[in-house]
């Protein structure tokens, strides 16, 4: 039996660079590598590594590394984004001069009570698997490069009492410009994104007739993802692009439709109803369907 070997953990922005060989960082809550100058042998390969920073890194060619399950390897412009306590695997060595791009990392207590230390977890790509990475063109390439320079001559820089401001409103507009770039990936994917929209009907209702409502409850937002093959982040992201409703919007339509049917073809009382999709208790069920349709399901199957 294969044994995992042990993830190697970086607390602090000195940790990570010791991690790639290099020395004490200008700034203790942020630093930028060059991929270009970052080499490992054979002896890495197979290694895990977390840390308690965000990574936000650009990579021009395949970068050899897993996140997760799936394993990074792009051709052109390739953004990825990792949480605080994600793992990446190494899985092939990497020469100096192999990897053009960029490495941004910084420690939560750097946006620390700040608008974005209270926002950060809305930015829904950190969350990302690898497949969902963000795909640039030229021009969005240069403009996170014009940013991410900015931000190496902030560091660059004496600290001093505006450091932290300049750098923390340079991230957050690094992130709102990825924002910007994913939507226009949603669009650009939208025959593709139409597909899974398809299937995610297609599993709700899979999901009531083979009466999984009754042996499990309702499907939660990380079964549709899993069965997408999406991450739960995405997934969200996606629906709520091409339809302007949640997932748990399309479940919560999804089980009143049902409702609907079960309230005016069945004789089965409200509590059982409610029991056969999937509602604990029953006046959560009575508070859902007031909420959807104006009515109570006593009020519905009356006066239909």
């Amino acid at each position: 039996m294969k044994t995992e070997r042990p993830i190697v953990h970086s607390k602090s922005i000195a940790e990570i660079r010791a991690v790639f060989g290099l020395d004490k960082p200008t700034h203790p809550l942020i630093t930028i590598l060059d991929t270009r100058k970052l080499a490992y042998g054979a002896e890495t390969v197979g290694k895990r590594f977390s840390s308690d920073l965000y990574l936000i890194a650009l990579k021009d060619s395949s970068c050899g590394i897993d996140y997760g399950r799936n394993a990074y390897d792009f051709d052109d412009g390739v953004l990825i984004f990792t949480a605080p306590h994600q793992v990446i695997t190494v899985r092939k060595p990497q020469q100096l001069n192999q990897v053009t791009g960029w490495m941004l990392y910084f420690h939560p207590d750097l946006i620390r009570n700040t608008a974005l230390g209270s926002k950060i977890h809305t930015y829904n790509f950190f969350n990302y698997e690898v497949h969902e990475a963000l795909h640039l063109s030229g021009a969005e390439q240069n403009t996170l490069n014009q940013i991410v320079r900015l931000i190496q001559t902030e560091i660059n820089e004496r600290i001093d009492n505006h450091s932290q401001q300049v750098l923390v409103s340079n991230i957050e507009l690094l992130l709102n410009y990825s924002k910007r770039f994913y939507e226009r990936q949603f669009n650009t994917r939208a025959a593709t994104h139409r597909d899974v929209i398809a299937r995610v009907e297609l599993l709700l209702k899979e999901y009531f007739a083979e009466g999984q409502l009754i042996e499990k409850g309702q499907p939660t937002l990380q079964y549709l993802a899993d069965h997408c093959r999406l991450s739960p982040g995405y997934l969200s992201d996606l629906l709520t692009k091409e339809t302007g409703r949640s997932a748990k919007d399309h479940i919560n339509d999804f089980l009143i439709d049902k409702a609907k049917h079960l309230l005016l073809g069945s004789t089965d009382s409200i509590s059982g109803i409610a029991y056969t999709l999937g509602f604990n208790y029953p006046h959560y069920f009575g508070r859902l369907f007031k909420q959807k349709t104006g009515k109570t399901p006593q009020e519905y199957r009356r006066l239909n």
